[in-house]
């Protein structure tokens, strides 16, 4: 029973993984055809949600020092 479950984590965070990368992706490509700044793409809602994931180990490596 615990590989199943272990096993479906597993799913779910590259299921998660891959929709926010096409989400971020799509934000990417919609910044490209409308020339816009190469870094709007980051502060879109998906990018941001990068950046935070990004962030979380550098903050908890703050916190611990």
């Amino acid at each position: 029973m615990t590989f199943l479950t272990e096993a479906v984590k597993l799913i779910c965070v590259v299921l998660g993984a891959a929709i926010l990368g096409n989400w971020f992706l799509a934000e990417v490509k919609k910044s490209r055809r409308l020339n816009l700044p190469w870094y709007s793409a980051y502060l879109s809602p998906p990018g941001l949600l990068i950046l935070a994931a990004l962030l979380v180990p550098v903050i908890y490596w703050l916190a611990r020092r």
